[in-house]
């Protein structure tokens, strides 16, 4: 599991909160020609306006059925879990596997977690062309926003005697 926070300040996000897991994982794993341990696959965050965000996630080869995506508890997660063929279905899985002389795209199950902001919603999500769009908005109540306060100018004014 990869865990990955979204920030309104996009450049602190991408310098100061990276996954460092994954890139040392990665590294051993190209050293070793071990499987990694971690297989995230790749992901966009955008900042569409004020308060509306785009997740694109990249599952070349994903069905719908495989992916799940969740928000709870200030936690979004995309997760996908390959499906497995059932037990009648094995001589179609063998027949499946022959002709291969190397299989370089790798559908590992990943879950990809979110720590968001409150008031942060899901609207919608998406799958088309192996890249499954997830829409964000954040709506924050009336109550909540920042608000500006005026300023009275001249102070308070005094009361001078007169006899």
């Amino acid at each position: 599991m990869s865990l990955h926070q979204i920030s309104v300040f996009p450049s602190l996000a991408d310098s100061a909160l990276s996954d460092r897991f994954s890139r040392i994982d990665k590294l051993f794993s190209q050293l070793t020609g071990d499987s990694q341990l971690t297989s995230v696959p790749a992901y966009d965050l955008q900042r569409v306006d004020n308060d509306r965000y785009a997740l694109t996630v990249s599952v070349p080869g994903w069905k719908e059925q495989e992916l799940e995506i969740e928000l709870s508890g200030g936690r979004l997660s995309v997760a996908g879990k390959k499906e497995t063929p059932a037990p009648e279905a094995s001589d179609e899985a063998k027949e499946d596997n022959r002709g291969w002389i190397y299989r370089g795209i790798a559908r590992h199950d990943f879950r990809l977690s979110f720590a968001i902001p409150e008031h942060m919603k899901v609207i919608g999500a998406s799958l088309a062309d192996g890249l499954l769009n997830v829409g964000l908005v954040q709506e924050i109540p009336e109550s909540e926003k920042p608000r500006r306060i005026p300023i009275e100018t001249g102070g308070a004014r005094t009361l001078e005697h007169q006899k």
